[in-house]
């Protein structure tokens, strides 16, 4: 089946020689592509200027790994049987030296189009091993959460990989966890199984990340290795009022212990959201309540700190 994009671009207003002409009605034809492929775009300058903004990114995301502008920040989960840090997710963040704080959702989809993720991926996961040793030998050890991006797990060298990180910065695999999405988990259930059971077979252990907002199919739930499940902080920011939402993590939880899986909750606001969490039998808890996302240097004063989680 042959299918088509087409770019349009007129005379005069789009350009008034060929040369131009052809050259707006390639980028439209372009973005006919990334919308969907077979439709047709007529060229406007706000499509110019998106382009060379994605150029801009693209430069700048390379130079942002060759001069360390990138940066990881951390954020607790807290068990809640001890009301103690039982681990730390690694979250990337990005200080331009001219845009300032540019956020992940601006520049990690691009990052995934381009190409660059697997660099990115790894540097992350590189950089929060040894942190993660960092706190270890200075004798307050804490678990590692690395969310890796759905175009990681096409790589055929990602188990390899993984473990040189671990050889390479001596952290054990039973202190790394790795977070996976649903999406992951959907495009390609044979190889996937395969890679994260021989990750979990070293030690690893793995996580499904934003449970609830995707395809949600509870046959990888059983097939694959998962040891932890995440609900995602919109069931969470709702939890107090009832209903849906209450009914959502009450069945989530359910299901998950049944088949012996932990259950972290994310986006935890408040200590009646904690309350309820905890009343639920939920295992961990994670969002601005207990820390927003900090600096590595802060994460051992929050290491012996205990939250009480019963009603106040």
């Amino acid at each position: 089946t042959v299918t088509t994009s087409v770019g349009i671009a007129i005379y005069p207003d789009d350009g008034d020689d060929g040369a131009m002409l052809l050259k707006h009605a390639d980028t439209a034809m372009y973005h006919a592509k990334q919308t969907g492929r077979d439709n047709v775009q007529v060229y406007r300058p706000s499509l110019t200027r998106e382009l060379v903004q994605r150029m801009e990114l693209d430069s700048n995301m390379r130079i942002a790994l060759e001069q360390g502008q990138f940066h990881l920040v951390y954020q607790p989960q807290v068990d809640v049987g001890s009301g103690r840090i039982r681990s730390v997710e690694a979250l990337i963040r990005w200080t331009h030296p001219v845009r300032g704080l540019i956020p992940p959702l601006d520049f990690i989809p691009r990052a995934e189009e381009n190409g660059l993720i697997d660099e990115i991926g790894l540097w992350v996961l590189r950089t929060a091993c040894a942190q993660a040793v960092q706190w270890q030998r200075a004798g307050t050890p804490a678990a590692m959460a690395v969310n890796l991006s759905p175009l990681q797990f096409r790589s055929p060298r990602l188990q390899q990989l993984v473990m040189e990180v671990l050889a390479q910065t001596s952290l054990a695999p039973g202190m790394l966890e790795l977070e996976v999405t649903e999406g992951t988990l959907m495009e390609s259930s044979i190889v996937t199984r395969a890679v994260l059971k021989s990750l979990n077979d070293a030690g690893i252990g793995i996580a499904l990340d934003d449970f609830g907002t995707g395809y949600s199919s509870l046959a990888y739930l059983t097939r694959m290795p998962i040891g932890n499940i995440k609900v995602d902080k919109c069931f969470v920011g709702g939890l107090l009022e009832g209903g849906e939402n209450e009914a959502i993590v009450r069945a989530i939880l359910a299901i998950a212990h049944s088949l012996g899986t932990r259950v972290t909750a994310e986006g935890v606001e408040s200590l009646e959201q904690a309350n309820a969490l905890a009343a639920m039998a939920c295992d961990c808890l994670q969002g601005y309540y207990f820390s927003q996302p900090v600096a590595g240097s802060d994460i051992p004063p929050l290491l012996s700190r205990q939250w009480s989680l019963t009603e106040a």
